[in-house]
């Protein structure tokens, strides 16, 4: 599934509409007819709307002024002391970051080429903008992540920039690891692990993962333990964006048309949602629920969470071993056919979209493997997603119309999931969905192939991966959303979770079964019985 990106601009709505105004050409006064130039009277015209407006405008934001203090004023409480030690970090990330650019600019006087254009435009360019961010960490860095996410909401030279947010972070020094076990298990860490590894599998900006053995049983897992003081610091940092997020809306009224506000409270709870691993913990355990009761535990797993040496900040769990769903030398090795091991994968997370309480809407090649056994493993539950039977009903059509490419049955499909408070022309609205869905397999895929030669063998290993446009694959979202807007629709959280999910699901679909249309296949069922079952059963 995919799509070029379509210009969008050109159909939202102007901020004046003065093809609306009066025309006047002329007074009478008694029997004489006065002629006056149009052109003045409708400039006096829209001088007096443009006067109107802005009295409304400046009355609307003389009685939002208290609210909006008493917002600054909660928040600012509720951040406490650490909002003005992180504004301490961040006044120094902006020194540390102007003294590397006024380095470069001393280094760049002396060329005869001249300034270069990043140098030229400071901290607000693309490189050091980035490394600001990197400097202020975890928060900053998921919002780098966004704007290289984001390719029709920011420019591309940032875009391409802000991708190394989503390589490795630095790692925690494992003194520091060992000293958050100590504190959340209350006990001798040797006491609980026979051993731990000190070199992490994996760093990124939230917390850290290690591998362990447990005491006792032998049993292999791994750790997920939060970065020191990461819940403070997103607390502090994410009050700060909504404060700034709430002055620009105050300040410019359009921008809450846009729901910025809005889209910073959900990045907010979905970002705090993911330093809780309590929650984590039981969005794995509900999975697992999901899995036993439709039988589904030959085919799929997650891991195993041992929560007696789990906390809010430590997570333990099985040890799985398998591959990523992209590798597919290693997947050829471990199945016979990589196709039906992709057919339940869609199924299985397909049918969790109304059977399990929550949905895994995180599906990214490390997050979705298949082990040794032949089964498909789920790991990483701190990102999860929840839908309501309404929004999944008109969710069918839409893909059902992706499929059959009826586009009249897209729009109203759409319409049923948005909420808007205006009516819309579906077949207007139709007709730009054609237009964005008209390329969609434009989409530049390239699979790539490499081949060795063992040393000491004639053997010669085969590894394949699939490269996509990340810019194309969020235009084909980003548009439709854009579109919606266009016309007054405002979607659920879960859309954009399950669009994502399924651009996921489409890598891997041209990479281990170019032939498989996801959405047709008579193995794949995207709506089942099962789904239609009271969720509280799995509970």
């Amino acid at each position: 599934m995919a799509v070029t990106a379509a210009a969008v601009s050109g159909r939202l709505p102007p901020l004046f509409h003065h093809s609306q105004l009066p025309v006047v050409t002329g007074l009478c006064v008694g029997s004489r007819k006065l002629n006056f130039p149009p052109k003045g009277l409708r400039l006096f015209a829209r001088y007096s709307q443009a006067q109107d407006r802005f009295s409304s405008r400046l009355q609307d934001s003389i009685e939002n002024l208290p609210k909006l203090v008493e917002d600054i004023v909660q928040t600012s409480v509720n951040t406490g002391p650490r909002g003005a030690l992180r504004a301490a970090q961040g006044i120094q990330a902006v020194i540390r970051v102007g003294g590397e650019w006024l380095a470069d600019v001393s280094q760049s006087t002396n060329s005869s080429a001249g300034l270069p254009t990043q140098i030229q435009l400071g901290l607000l360019s693309p490189l050091y903008l980035r490394r600001l961010f990197e400097s202020m960490g975890a928060t900053y860095i998921k919002l780098g992540q966004f704007i290289a996410s984001a390719p029709t909401l920011f420019p591309p030279e940032y875009v391409q920039e802000f991708q190394s947010c989503f390589d490795r972070a630095p790692a925690v020094p494992f003194e520091d690891i060992q000293r958050v076990l100590r504190e959340e298990l209350g006990r001798p860490i040797d006491s609980v692990y026979e051993y731990v590894d000190p070199t992490p599998i994996a760093s990124a900006s939230i917390a850290q993962v290690h591998g362990a053995k447990l005491r006792g049983s032998q049993e292999d897992v791994v750790i997920k333990v939060l970065r020191p003081g990461i819940e403070d610091i997103l607390v502090a940092d994410l009050n700060f964006v909504y404060i700034v997020a709430r002055i620009l809306e105050f300040l410019n009224p359009e921008l809450g048309r846009a729901s910025l506000v809005g889209i910073v409270k959900d990045i907010r709870e979905s970002m705090l949602e993911e330093v809780d691993f309590i929650k984590e913990a039981a969005n794995i355990e509900a999975f697992r629920r999901y899995l036993e009761a439709m039988g589904l535990t030959r085919q799929a797993t997650a891991p195993k969470v041992y929560h007696q040496c789990s906390t809010r900040r430590v997570l333990t769990m099985q040890r799985l071993y398998g591959v990523p769903l992209t590798d597919l030398d290693s997947i050829s090795s471990l199945v016979s056919s990589p196709e039906t091991s992709l057919v339940t994968a869609l199924n299985v997370w397909f049918g969790s979209l109304l059977a399990c309480e929550t949905f895994h809407a995180d599906v990214h090649a490390g997050n979705l493997w298949l082990l040794r056994d032949g089964r498909i493993g789920f790991l990483d539950f701190g990102i999860v997603g929840r839908i309501s039977p309404k929004t999944w009903a008109a969710m069918e059509v839409f893909l059902e119309s992706i499929a059959t490419e009826e586009y009249e049955s897209m729009a109203s499909a759409l319409i049923e999931m948005g909420a808007t408070n205006k009516d819309v022309d579906f077949r207007a609205f139709a007709r730009d969905l054609e237009n964005i869905f008209s390329s969609i397999q434009d989409l530049d895929t390239e699979i790539i192939v490499a081949t060795t030669r063992g040393p000491s063998t004639n053997t010669t290993a085969v590894a394949a991966n699939v490269v996509v446009d990340e810019r194309q694959m969020n235009a084909l979202f980003l548009d439709v959303v854009r579109v919606s807007e266009s016309y007054g629709l405002r979607f659920p959280r879960e859309f954009a979770l399950l669009m994502k999910q399924l651009l996921y699901f489409d890598r891997y679909t041209r990479l281990l079964a170019p032939n498989l249309n996801m959405l047709q296949d008579q193995r794949i069922t995207i709506v089942s019985n099962r789904g239609s079952r009271n969720r509280d059963s799995f509970k």
